[in-house]
């Protein structure tokens, strides 16, 4: 099964504005949640431009391979 489809990633940002115009002290939320469960199994607290990058890495990851495979290649990433 597609990572995608095992997965749903969640973006939170801590302010309203885009990430160009955050402070330097603000920190989103990236998280991947196992769908069956609910439980979170990747999380990360990041800048505002860092988020993003790897949120869009973590989508396209996620459509490409299988959920175990994505989850084994994160969850090495996430240490």
């Amino acid at each position: 099964m597609k990572a995608n489809r095992a997965f749903r990633l969640l973006v939170a940002r801590e302010g309203r504005g885009p990430a160009i115009f955050a402070p330097r002290d603000r920190l989103d939320r990236v998280e991947v949640v196992e769908i069956d469960s609910g439980e979170s199994v990747l999380f990360w607290d990041l800048p505002p431009r860092e988020a993003r990058r790897l949120a869009n890495a973590l989508r396209e990851d996620m459509a490409l391979m299988e959920a175990a495979d994505f989850l084994d290649a994160w969850r090495s990433a996430q240490e």
